[in-house]
């Protein structure tokens, strides 16, 4: 029988989430899902989550990203739920019996709403800008609304840095003039990840034109829907000041209830005080008269039920939202996002976390720890705080603050020796020759009161040393909050921090504790002694996002994180290391963390260099490089030059292999239904159209700029130069697009094809058939045919130094000294990388060997093949080595027998034979005066023929590759 007493939740949210993921990642296995949305959600997933452009991108969402998005989108579309306890009765029914369903039963819980629990410093505002664009393209591809999606958005942040987060997140950062960079914000600078190219004008209109800040709302005129930014002030009112005092004692609020408005003199009561006072009332009634809506609360524990006098009551920011919402019904989305999503009863033995109850997804602060997606913790164990009898509170005479404490000094001290450290061998290992660095460390002391914070300032800088410069001391209330006008000036260095060597120390009470995003926190003194957990948690948030986030640092530390967390071992470097100094009214916290294998106990200070970075080192070019430096040849068009309509052609392109005849017998007369299917008893309903495959389109022109935009993804468009990097070739979209129209008029279907001429259009997108795939595949190679049949002789081509890169970042342990290559030292695997680096010795010491480097492909990202992939896109593939003798050169790849029959690697391998071939046709001034071969070196083969005493030449001819042996014909064995 279901209890019906207020017992609070516990954990069983964190139960509905994790059979939640079970549920959603099997019907994204199976595809039960992807056939169960919107074609525009079908588009979004596919661009987001799908191989073929995840792999084409160097940022993609990590896993508690997607899956926070899978479910939210599953929940919601898939399920139809629309209230919190539909989500338990579609999902897990039987974890009811568990909650108080009377507290399920009210209103808050009757519309659809979700909970996010993501770790701080794991991108919930990637998630959000997801989910928004989900919502807003569905809600403008509908004709009659269904009440599921919406083109209103409210963002509510907890304060003001949050806010100004989210506005850059949108706008772009505000520069020191006041305006804002669009093209800084994060649709635009992370474009490929968020925005199918079919949909970008859509999507950045929307933004640019409805971007609403908090003192605009109600006033400022939008567009089609708004996207509105506030804090919680707006919905909060005067419900958070609380009082002690009865009515008698001070009558002040019964006054303010009866003359809300009072006209006069004093700060406040001026005419346009009163004003802004009148129209805040307005903002929450514009709010409520809008038809839909959905609310994103960013820190949403903010949202929660407060008890007094035994009465439970809601906070003034969720009865506003209520107030907002009842209007509304069913048109109505609120999602929450927090780290820390719960309320806190009890003390001691008795403390109990009760979980927000429409929690969706549960990606923990132990999860993004081991999958390195925030900084590791350590906790900084100071035996002098473990054993003397020392006092952590500021001195105090009464109520003043006169001092600090010797244990707060102690405390000081040992953040500050921890960071003194680690800034010299971090500036020493990041310098440029300028000896400009980004990776300044910094420090965070987060006082117990406004009253202390001076006098922590004035003892780092008269006792210990720092500048005035050096620390950067915030001014807050009690609750944390800032002056506006304070805020304007401190904002621009407080949120640049990273970038500079100065302020190096961050002084402050509560404004940091929420959304202050910068990534080079790295010790944290907590001063403040509190026993909310809360608190704790958002106090250890503030370091938590990754510094060192280069490629070349991620297997130091993941193995930083086994020693640590799994090995209970001192960590042997610091790099994504945020110390914390123990605080003893803390024990109890970090002792639980401890034991779940969230943080480890750092019990040693560093006291050396290899202590700090590990064996990361910088290894440069050596003496007389020049003798020993290879380039890289690359062939590219002339700089203006267009494609000739002559060059792409479909004369050669394939037809498709099934009769159009065929096809035509297989075209619905409405096109593709689709339906949905509820997974447990396999309800069908919601019948709907979709004409989509790889691409969805709405018209034949709409389809033809989305493939072409597709297919030519790593294509450099026509008047766009780079500095650093060189394009495969220069590409004129609209002679592909033409190409591709060709081709499906004339030789697709081996006769000629209208696809404007009644429903012909739509046998294009049809899902078995794989028509768009076909199509792809074809326009792909035609393009890479034309480009690897360029006229070499009049091609220009550029000549790229390896040179060029000055200086590598490798493993010491992992590394070995040679003497034939540009740098002093060559890499190789820690992971299995014996073949790798018995290679490295044997062709070092062979003196037929003129030279030779191992390709680096984070530094030497110029050193690549394109290929085309099984999926028909272009993709780049990078050589291992190359090794040059008296007048050849070799690109070597050492191989693993189980990957000779993947296609990719078989289409790697006729890219390479392709490149070689346009190589060896360059003048001998262009090709290193060499003629170039294609290696694909095993281990086996390797150790057999070297044990036997087969030099470098012999072994790299035995194993070279011709034509006829990647493709698989008898031509070259006869030659």
């Amino acid at each position: 029988m279901s209890r019906m007493t207020h017992q609070g939740t516990r954990d069983i949210p964190l139960h509905f989430a994790k059979e939640l993921t079970a549920n959603v990642n099997r019907a994204w296995r199976d595809g039960s899902f992807i056939k169960s949305v919107t074609p525009i959600t079908q588009d979004l997933l596919r661009f987001w989550f799908s191989d073929a452009f995840c792999d084409t991108r160097n940022f993609n969402f990590h896993e508690g990203q997607k899956q926070a998005i899978l479910n939210t989108i599953y929940l919601h579309e898939v399920m139809g739920v629309s209230s919190v306890m539909d989500m338990y009765k579609s999902t897990s029914p039987e974890l009811l019996s568990e909650m108080d369903l009377l507290d399920l039963e009210k209103e808050k819980y009757k519309h659809p709403k979700y909970a996010i629990k993501m770790a701080t410093g794991t991108g919930k505002t990637w998630v959000l800008h997801a989910l928004l664009i989900w919502q807003f393209l569905n809600a403008k591809s509908e004709k009659e609304t269904s009440v599921r999606y919406s083109k209103n958005f409210l963002l509510v942040a907890p304060g003001l840095i949050v806010y100004e987060r989210l506005l850059d997140a949108f706008l772009g950062k505000e520069q020191e003039d006041g305006t804002r960079d669009f093209d800084k914000s994060d649709f635009k600078a992370f474009e490929r990840l968020f925005v199918p190219p079919a949909y970008k004008d859509i999507i950045f209109g929307f933004i640019q034109s409805n971007v609403v800040r908090k003192d605009e709302i109600g006033t400022k005129v939008t567009g089609e829907g708004l996207i509105a930014i506030t804090n919680w002030h707006l919905l909060a009112g005067e419900e958070e000041k609380t009082s002690d005092k009865s009515p008698i004692e001070d009558p002040t609020a019964v006054i303010k209830d009866v003359l809300p408005i009072t006209p006069g003199k004093t700060a406040g009561n001026a005419l346009d005080s009163l004003d802004s006072q009148y129209l805040r009332g307005r903002e929450i009634e514009y709010l409520a008269n809008l038809p839909d809506l959905v609310v994103f609360n960013d820190e949403a524990h903010h949202i929660h039920e407060v008890k007094r006098g035994g009465e439970i009551f809601e906070v003034q920011w969720q009865r506003s939202l209520l107030q907002i919402s009842e209007p509304k019904k069913g048109n109505f989305i609120q999602i929450d996002f927090s780290a820390t999503p719960y309320s806190v009863t009890g003390s001691g033995q008795k403390r109990t976390k009760h979980f927000f109850p429409h929690i969706v997804v549960d990606f923990d602060l132990r999860t993004s720890i081991r999958h390195g997606l925030i900084k590791t913790i350590a906790l900084d164990k100071r035996k002098q705080v473990a054993t003397m009898d020392l006092d952590f509170k500021a001195v105090r005479e009464g109520k003043d603050v006169v001092g600090l404490s010797d244990g707060q000094k102690i405390m000081l001290r040992a953040g500050l020796q921890k960071l003194n450290i680690l800034e010299k061998e971090f500036v020493d290992l990041t310098s440029d020759e300028q000896g400009v660095s980004s990776k300044h460390p910094k420090m965070m002391v987060i006082c117990e009161d406004t009253k202390v914070a001076p006098f922590v300032t004035d003892f780092l800088i008269k006792s210990e040393g720092l500048s005035e410069d050096d620390v950067m001391e915030i001014h807050s209330d009690r609750k944390g909050n800032i002056p506006q006008k304070e805020w304007d000036e401190t904002k621009q260095r407080l949120f640049n921090i990273d970038k500079h060597k100065n302020p190096r120390v961050i002084v402050s009470v509560l404004m940091l504790r929420e959304g202050f995003d910068v990534n080079n926190i790295c010790v944290i003194v907590p001063l403040r002694s509190t026993t909310s957990f809360i608190l704790l948690e958002q106090t250890i948030g503030r370091g938590l996002r990754l510094m060192w986030r280069e490629p070349i640092f991620e297997e130091v530390k993941a193995e930083n994180r086994i020693r640590l967390l799994d090995k209970k071992e001192e960590p042997i470097n610091y790099l994504d290391i945020l110390s914390i100094v123990e605080h003893p009214a803390f024990i109890e916290f970090y002792e639980k963390l401890i034991d779940e294998g969230t943080i480890g106990a750092a019990e040693k200070p560093p006291t050396d260099r290899e202590n700090i970075l590990g064996d990361i080192i910088n290894v440069g070019l050596r003496e007389g490089y020049e003798e020993y430096d290879f380039y890289w040849p690359l062939i590219i068009r002339e700089s203006e030059e267009n494609l000739a309509t002559t060059e792409l052609t479909f004369e050669n392109m394939d037809p498709f292999p099934i009769a159009l005849e065929e096809l035509e017998q297989l075209v619905p007369k409405d096109g593709d239904v689709f339906y949905s299917e509820e997974v447990t008893v396999r309800t069908r309903f919601g019948e709907y159209s979709v004409t989509a495959d790889i691409f969805n389109a709405n018209s034949y022109n709409e389809f033809l700029s989305k493939l072409v935009r597709g297919v030519t993804s790593m294509l450099i468009p026509m008047g766009r130069k780079r500095k650093k990097s060189f394009p495969m070739m220069q590409v004129n979209t609209a002679e592909i697009a033409k190409l591709t129209d060709d081709y499906i008029r004339h030789k697709l279907f081996d006769q000629e094809f209208d696809p404007m001429l009644g429903d012909n259009w739509r046998i294009l997108f049809l899902s078995e058939s794989k028509i768009l795939s076909h199509i792809i595949k074809n326009v792909s190679k035609a393009i890479y045919e034309m480009q690897n049949n360029v006229d070499v002789t009049e091609a220009e081509v550029i000549k790229k130094p390896f040179s060029d890169v000055a200086e590598i970042k490798m493993r010491e342990n992992f590394c070995l000294d040679i003497s034939k290559a540009i740098y002093e030292k060559l890499a190789y695997p820690s992971n299995k990388g014996g073949f790798e680096k018995a290679f490295i010795e044997f062709v070092d010491k062979d003196s037929e060997v003129h030279s030779f480097l191992k390709i680096n492909e984070i530094y030497h990202d110029f050193a690549h093949i394109t290929y085309i992939r099984e999926d028909g896109l272009l993709s780049h593939y990078y050589p291992d080595f190359l090794v040059r003798t008296s007048n050849k050169v070799y690109l070597v790849e050492t191989k693993a027998e189980k990957d000779v029959n993947n296609p990719n690697v078989q289409q790697k391998r006729r890219a390479t034979i392709d490149w070689i071939d346009k190589i060896n046709q360059l003048k001998p001034e262009d090709r290193l005066y060499s003629q170039w071969h294609y290696v694909l070196l095993g281990e086996n083969t390797f150790y057999e023929m070297s044990d036997k005493g087969a030099d470098t030449v012999d072994i790299l001819e035995y194993q070279k590759k011709t034509r006829g042996q990647i493709e698989g014909t008898l031509e070259d064995y006869f030659i």
